[in-house]
């Protein structure tokens, strides 16, 4: 990934933040058959590992977890916040014309090694913690017993489970940090009157 300096995302924290907020990761492996994606929610634990850990699940039917067994490098990536950017919200853009069209985002990279874990506790349990997480804001959250157990049995037998352990997180943040404060303030305003609050918030210049 081409990062320009002034685009180099490298505080954990921030890295961190971009997959949980956008957990929906593009898991990339390389096969006999050539290169894969496949999209797929993730649960980040910081806590496991040097760089942390990803775990996910798939569908026994998704042949991936046999095309990149226990042992194989990948990547996933995540992205974030994204958003056009008009040269026209630029206030100096009026003044020079020396403006034009871009294309902001935010983009998280982790690489690490893959282990299929292939165990019904292994998977119930990431099920289970990646359903609280998302149903957490619902006024009554579902949660895996309100379906008939051997229901949810024949469901998770028919899943396998994937950890990742990584080895490098790169991310980039292209929010126009190469524009005076100004043009990021007026392009970060027309993001807010276009109801894209969250790349609004990122592009807006620091008191």
């Amino acid at each position: 990934m081409y990062i320009p300096p002034h685009f180099a995302e490298t505080r954990p924290q921030a890295l961190h933040r971009i997959m949980r907020e956008h957990p929906l990761g593009m898991l990339v492996t390389h096969g006999p058959d050539g290169l894969d994606a496949n999209h797929i929610p993730f649960e980040y634990d910081a806590d496991r590992g040097p760089h942390g850990t990803l775990l996910a699940h798939v569908a026994r039917a998704n042949d991936v977890w046999q095309r990149a067994p226990s042992g194989t490098a990948v990547m996933v990536v995540f992205r974030g916040a994204e958003a056009y950017i008009s040269p026209n919200w630029y206030p100096s853009k009026h003044e020079a014309h020396r403006q034009v069209p871009t294309w902001n985002y935010e983009v998280v990279h982790a690489h690490g090694v893959l282990t299929v874990r292939d165990d019904e506790r292994f998977v119930r349990g990431l099920v289970a913690r990646l359903t609280r997480t998302h149903e957490a804001a619902e006024p009554r959250p579902w949660k895996m017993s309100d379906a008939e157990p051997e229901y949810i049995d024949g469901l998770l037998r028919n899943i396998v489970g994937l950890e990742i352990a990584v080895t490098s997180l790169v991310g980039k943040a292209k929010l126009s940090q190469n524009k005076e404060t100004r043009d990021r303030q007026g392009a970060s305003d027309a993001l807010e009157a276009r109801g894209l609050r969250e790349m609004a918030a990122l592009m807006r210049p620091e008191p």
